[in-house]
């Protein structure tokens, strides 16, 4: 129970910091929004979602604990931002949603490639299984993040990109992105957790189990 309490505690250090990241992209734009509504803080208080911070990881674990195994997933309350405020009009938004997901896979590089090349924590287990689960949820929230479905980052950055004439694209995929969202994750998540147990062999060079 002590390591799946361990789970929650880096899963909301992650998104903390992803929430805090969009903001102060946000702010260097131009935008004070999330400054104003006192979200440029490490203080998890500021940003715990009931359901996503606290109600579905608990109830991950539980489900985890009676199957033997599972993800551990979650998310924080968004930060406020207004786009207008940018100064970037054409790439604000993109650069925006990508600091999110751009701080998670920063965070995975940085304990994933002390792992790599400090070899002696692998004679710390404890240490050493710490740090490959801050690693492996930081690329799940990068990855996950970055898939170009509403309300998800990878929707904004596709927004930006999207060429003229694909405004119906961008009209469907609002109205229906959270019912794709929820039939990729019961259908299709496996093939994610592929990816991301490649990325994380790849920056650790060993696999987590």
């Amino acid at each position: 129970m002590i390591e799946y309490l361990f789970l929650i505690a880096i899963l909301i250090f992650s998104v903390v910091i992803h929430e805090v990241s969009h903001g102060t992209v946000a702010l260097y734009l131009g935008d004070p929004t999330a400054k104003y509504a006192g979200r440029l803080t490490l203080n998890p208080i500021r940003h715990l979602d009931p359901i996503g911070s606290v109600i579905l990881p608990i109830f991950l674990i539980l489900m985890a604990k009676i199957m033997g195994g599972g993800i551990i997933f979650g998310w924080a309350k968004p930060v406020p931002i207004n786009p207008y405020n940018f100064r970037d009009q054409k790439y604000g938004s993109a650069k925006v949603a990508l600091a999110g997901p751009g701080s998670n896979l920063a965070i995975a590089l940085i304990f994933g490639l002390t792992l790599r090349f400090l070899p002696v924590l692998s004679t710390l287990p404890g240490l050493y299984l710490m740090f490959s689960y801050i690693v492996y949820i930081n690329i799940l929230l990068a990855v996950f993040n970055l898939l170009p479905i509403p309300p998800l980052d990878g929707s904004h950055i596709l927004f930006t990109f999207l060429p003229p004439g694909r405004e119906n694209l961008k009209i469907f995929l609002s109205q229906f992105g959270i019912f794709i969202l929820l039939f990729i994750i019961f259908f299709f998540f496996h093939w994610l957790i592929y990816l991301i147990d490649w990325i994380f062999t790849l920056i650790v060079g060993s696999p987590l189990f």
